[in-house]
């Protein structure tokens, strides 16, 4: 054998076909449906016409006990020209009766009289003797022409003939019953193969209407994947437009991370270009004049760029993570950590600090890391510039939170309050720092949707930073 055919994949089947399914589902329960209607109806007309023939039966029997005479030495007769059905007197015709007589302790005398019908023959009945005089007894048996016959018997007695009874049966020929059975389940089936027919397509129809959004959201994703559409465009049904929505949701929000990663490439890039052509600047003056780099300016310019990759670092891991279904930080225990952490890194300064918070615990929708860095950078500003105390409260909002941080230090002039929150801005350069906190702050809450508000106090009291962030309710 060789290696191509061992190597060979078993050819995968064809995935079934929808339509496929649903019309051999349909077209397989429409098939049962109307032959198990076909089976029923017939059975009703068969023994609705078997029905009416013993009916008729009845009424020659009736017609017969009528016309039983006992004569003056005491034989049965019977007026054959009262009878008034021309079957019975012509030979072998289908329809026969028959008087047989029973007597008390004497086998049973068939064929005491008979219509002329049977000719020369009797009705070959069973020598079994109803039970219950009187009662109607009904069954089937073969007749002399070998038909087959619906027999009815009735035994009777009567008070001019003393101990004597009689066993009185009339039969018929149940042949034109089965043929116009026959004939009206013939009718009946090519009925309803013209009805499963007009059915079948109508299920047809059907499934092609109904399966035709698909093809039209088929035809969407073909535009959106060939680069003609951003989004499945287009109008599709109740059933169907929740699903199409989603997916374009889906399409914004992966336009919108490849968007977020070409601007932060772009700005990496950027930011990147000036200290690699400070370096680079450097290295050919040194190599001009056979001299060593200057190491300050060496690690000035790799700190500089350290923070450019580390911000960008930071931005994409918080853009990742938030995107993360079932992340869940408890805030109240996030920010009494960073306040015990800015207790002991700001032990020198005489600050008391206060916290006020909800009752029920309040959860960020979100990585605590990316927490600790939003409030840690906050409450580092806040401990950095307060003169005696720093106040922390909690807010629940409908579906998030807030958290407003207040200081009583000298807080920030009205016109430099937006310039702050840009990369690298320090007001005050005799302070360390790198000027990045509150710009991480702006950028880590806009990509959680929340939003940043810096305002100061009355009368020049302090700052107030206020972040709301999603969030909702601890479960109690």
């Amino acid at each position: 054998m060789s290696k191509s055919a061992e190597h060979a994949q078993p050819p995968t089947r064809a995935p079934r076909s929808l339509r496929v399914r649903l019309l051999w589902g349909t077209l397989g329960g429409l098939t049962l449906a109307l032959l198990l209607t076909g089976v029923a109806l017939t059975t009703l007309f068969k023994d609705h016409v078997v029905n009416q023939f013993q009916a008729a039966l009845e009424r020659q029997l009736d017609q017969l006990i009528v016309e039983l005479e006992f004569g003056s030495d005491g034989q049965l007769t019977v007026d054959d020209a009262a009878m008034l059905d021309p079957r019975l007197q012509k030979p072998y015709s289908g329809l026969y009766w028959q008087i047989d007589e029973l007597a008390a302790g004497k086998p049973i005398t068939l064929g005491l009289l008979r219509s002329r019908s049977l000719w020369d023959q009797n009705l070959a009945l069973s020598g079994a003797v109803a039970a219950n005089p009187g009662a109607l007894q009904v069954s089937e048996l073969r007749g002399p022409a070998q038909e087959s016959l619906l027999v009815l018997q009735r035994i009777v007695s009567s008070a001019d003939a003393p101990g004597r009874s009689f066993r009185l049966t009339v039969a018929g020929d149940l042949r034109f019953n089965l043929e116009a059975t026959h004939r009206f389940g013939r009718a009946l089936a090519l009925a309803l193969l013209l009805l499963l027919g007009l059915l079948a397509l109508a299920a047809w129809a059907q499934v092609s209407v109904g399966l035709r959004p698909l093809r039209d959201l088929q035809q969407a994703l073909k535009a959106v994947r060939e680069g003609r559409s951003a989004q499945l465009a287009g109008a599709f049904p109740q059933e169907v437009q929740p699903l199409v929505d989603d997916f374009n949701q889906v399409l914004l929000a992966n336009a919108s991370v490849v968007e977020r990663a070409r601007t932060q490439a772009g700005n990496l890039a950027h930011a990147l270009k000036t200290p690699l052509a400070v370096l680079e600047n450097e290295a050919e003056q040194a190599r001009a004049h056979d001299a060593a780099l200057p190491v300050a300016l060496v690690k000035e310019q790799l700190a500089q760029v350290r923070r450019h990759v580390d911000w960008h670092l930071l931005r994409a891991r918080a853009a990742a993570a938030h995107r993360l279904p079932g992340r869940h930080t408890e805030v109240n225990a996030a920010v009494a950590g960073l306040l015990r952490v800015m207790a002991r890194v700001f032990a020198d300064k005489p600050l008391t600090t206060h916290i006020e918070a909800p009752e029920q615990a309040l959860l960020f929708a979100g990585e605590e890391q990316d927490l600790q860095e939003i409030l840690g950078n906050l409450l580092e500003n806040a401990f950095k510039w307060a003169t005696s105390s720093v106040q922390v409260r909690l807010e629940a909002q409908p579906g998030g939170l807030c958290v407003h941080i207040e200081d009583d230090g000298p807080g920030i002039a009205a016109s430099q309050l937006q310039l702050v929150r840009q990369r690298g801005v320090r007001l005050d350069e005799s302070t360390p720092g790198s000027g990045l906190g509150l710009a991480i702050v702006q950028d880590l809450v806009l990509l959680y949707g929340g939003h940043l508000e810096l305002e100061n106090l009355p009368q020049g009291h302090g700052l107030r930073a206020s972040v709301s962030l999603p969030g909702g309710h601890a479960a109690a």
